[in-house]
Parts: C-alpha cells; structure tokens; sequence
C-alpha cells in the first residue's frame, strides 16, 4: 500500500547527526523499570550478585513470564530505590569483556510459536514488543491480528533507520521469522517513500507499505489507521526495526546483545553523529559534546523524550539524544517583531514565508503558560488520524469510559499527540492526558 499522509508538521531543527559512528560506553549501565510503562518490577537480584548479559534483573510482578534482563555482564552495583521503596534503577558495573547467558543458536522457522516466545521472554527480547492499543510491552497471552515493524521516524532528529540496521540484515530476517510465528495474520513494514530503505527494502515475508508526509506519518497509529485499523477486541504488535535486529540476533547468535547505534544530534551538539552502544549506556561520557550550561539534553526525540543530565542512562527504546537550547530570556515585544529567524506552525513570523523549510535553532522557551482550554482548530491540521482530537481529550478529562472508546481511543498513543502540544495556545499537556486515559481504559478492562 502507498499511503500518503497529508495532515501533520515537520519540525526542522539545526544539527542533523552524520552518517558516521563512534563508540560510546561507560563504567556502569542501568535498566529502568520506568521505560516500561505499566509494569511492576520483582527483583531476582540483589546488590553484589554477578550476572551476565541476558541474566534476568527483575520480572513483571503480574506477570512472571516477563522478563528484563542485563545488557551487558558485571556486579549489581546497586537497586537505586526512591519514596516507598519504588524500584528506579538497577545499575550494572560492566565487565572489561562482555560475557553473555547462552540462548543456543536456532533457526526460528524450525520452531513453533511457543518455543519462540519462550525464548524471547527468557532472554528479556520481549521487552521490545509493545502492544496496540495501550502502548505498553504485549501480553504473551494475547494473539494479535497483525504486527507492525516501524521501518522509519519521521520525528525532528530522527535516526536513520536504514543507517542504524546496516549490515544487519541476516539479524533483521531471523527477527522476521521469529515474530512472524506469533500471529496468524500479517506482518507490516513501513517504509519512507522518499528516503533509501537499505537492507529493510530486501527483507521477505513482510507486507512492505511506503508512507509519505509530514510528521507523525512513521507513528505506528498512523500506519495502522489506513492499513488494518484496531477495533475494541483487537490487538496489533509494534516493533521498532533496529530492535528487531537485537531479537533476530538472539536466533542467529543465540544471545541477548542489545548493542544498537544511537544518533546524537540537535543545535547544541559540536558534531552530531551516531554512537554506537549498548542498552542502558551512562550519557557521562556526551559531557564535551556540548555546553551544558546553554543546553537541555534529551533521551529521545524533542517531542516525545525525557530530559536527562549526563548522569542519567539512556533509554530502553530511544534511538536518539537530542541537545536543544535551553530557555533565553524573555524577549520584549517577540510576538510583534516579525521574526527573521523563527518557527511557527501557524506562519505568523516572516522567515516562516521567506524560508519554511530552513532547519533552525528553536529553544525550549514555551512563550506562555497553561491557560483554558479552548477549540482552536489548530490540534486538526496536524492530527492525520480520523478522530476528533479536542474531544477525545475532553472525554478523557471527564472520565467517560464510553465516550472515549466511541471517539477511538483504542488506536492512539501518546505520542500521536506530540504535534497537538506543538501548535497549542493553550500550552495544554495532552500526552500526559492520553496517557492517563490509556492506564484508565486497562484498569477498566483488566
């Protein structure tokens, strides 16, 4: 299928990151159980046990099965704890040399369906399956009517996926044998009309559909919306495609090796490009990188990140780290100058007619606060899916279950939303609301 996505925004900021890769790691490495949203973690270690890449860390407390392992091999340095004992970061002081937990090398097309997804939680790989609707890690009980491989981002920053998967084609394969076993309906890829697929345009037993459009039109909703839309009932599994090259490698090499290439970019980076890494990677080592008195650093993208120092650890599925301009000073009478130099969704700046595509250094300055919640229009024109997205919002905020299954809450994420805080007069968070509709709606059916 072509799609074509009309509605959206493409956020064009300075300091795209160049094909060109360095390493990057560090003394300690952590798994944190807030990157996987809704799960509850159970320790199976303790501080001063040793354990190997793929040793299981903690496991979901509603459901065993679920695994999250170590990415590479050392001693638990420690179980970082925060109020009431919640669980925030296991950290690993990493081995000189990785060692790693067996798996076996297997052919994936010589297993049946159970095999392959005992496999896959044994060894943590689980973690990068996550489900529609709801956007949290699959269920392993649930059979979903399809899978969807994300083959790009179209994101500000975004990495390249062809640039990220490169060589990987055999891992990439396996993965596809592997998950394809999980579901009796068909496997998605999505791939960019306009951009080099690499070695994802030669991979089989995949649907191939281009895509092109402005942002959000890699979303996974997006995708999903025009080729199989979800209905109340239904489920649909969404992989990234470099974290499918992570679980194919666990068939072709039989190990967990969560080693991925991450992009560095933004206005603030002296020369963005790529790192290569391993999941969970300390950012202590980005320090001379950027200044970072002048900067916001961000594990992800601008829309849709956390901010982070460089003490923090990278997170479990972001591909990107972003380094924008933090807040300047208030500028006094901004909004009447006309604005040789800056962003507007709405084109209310000359430079936004001179030159709308010209990449720029846009800061985290939000030029007002939260205030009413008006209709505007604006969330509309970059909203490709058909649902109404003010009023989605709205019945979320009055918790009216019905309502927001009948405005299509089931086929969105919190990040479709991301563009809709973008253009908002209103500076309203709706990421957050979503989400909180989201956690009602499992609460209400589990």
């Amino acid at each position: 299928m072509n799609i074509k996505i009309n509605k959206g925004l493409n956020v064009a900021l300075l300091g795209e990151a160049k094909k060109e890769s360095s390493e990057l790691s560090s003394e300690t490495y952590a798994v944190k159980p807030k990157d996987f949203h809704g799960v509850v973690p159970k320790m199976e270690v303790k501080a001063g046990d040793e354990v190997k890449a793929g040793t299981a860390l903690f496991h979901d407390k509603y459901d065993k099965s679920v695994k999250f392992t170590s990415p590479v091999s050392g001693e638990v340095a420690e179980v970082k704890r925060g109020d009431k004992r919640k669980i925030l970061e296991v950290i690993i002081l990493a081995d000189k040399e990785t060692q790693y937990v067996d798996f076996k090398v297997e052919d994936a097309n010589n297993l049946d369906a159970e095999q392959v997804k005992a496999k896959l939680l044994a060894s943590g790989a689980w973690s990068y399956i996550k489900k529609r609707p709801y956007d949290v890690i699959a269920r392993p009980n649930e059979e979903p009517k399809a899978i969807l491989i994300k083959g790009f981002d179209s994101s500000p920053l975004s990495a390249d996926y062809a640039y990220l998967v490169d060589g990987e084609q055999q891992n990439l394969q396996a993965g596809i044998d592997a998950v394809s076993k999980l579901t009796k309906g068909k496997v998605h890829l999505s791939l960019h009309s306009k951009k080099d697929a690499g070695v994802l345009s030669q991979l089989s037993g995949v649907e191939k559909h281009t895509v092109s459009g402005p942002h959000p039109s890699g979303n996974a909703s997006v995708i999903m919306h025009r080729v199989d839309p979800i209905n109340k009932g239904e489920v649909v599994w969404v992989i990234n495609a470099p974290d499918l090259a992570i679980i194919g490698k666990l068939f072709t090499q039989g190990k967990f090796d969560p080693t991925k290439k991450v992009a560095f970019a933004g206005p603030q980076v002296k020369n963005p490009r790529y790192f290569i890494l391993r999941s969970g990677v300390q950012l202590k080592n980005l320090a001379a990188e950027f200044d970072a008195d002048q900067t916001r650093l961000i594990s992800g993208s601008v829309l849709t990140g956390s901010k982070v120092n460089t003490e923090a650890y990278i997170g479990h599925y972001d591909y990107l780290i972003s380094a924008v301009t933090e807040e300047a000073d208030k500028e006094f009478f901004g909004w009447i100058a006309p604005g040789l130099n800056k962003f507007s969704a709405s084109r209310s700046f000359l430079s936004t007619w001179l030159s709308p595509n010209k990449p720029r250094d846009i800061d985290t300055h939000q030029h007002g606060e939260e205030r009413a919640f008006v209709v505007t229009g604006q969330y509309e024109k970059v909203f490709p899916l058909d649902v109404f997205p003010v009023q989605l919002l709205k019945s979320i905020l009055v918790e009216d279950i019905e309502l927001m299954e009948n405005l299509g809450i089931y086929e969105v994420a919190p990040e479709d939303f991301a563009l809709c805080e973008v253009v908002c007069t209103s500076k309203i968070n709706s990421q957050e609301i979503v989400r909180n509709g989201l956690d009602m709606m499992i609460k209400e059916m589990s």
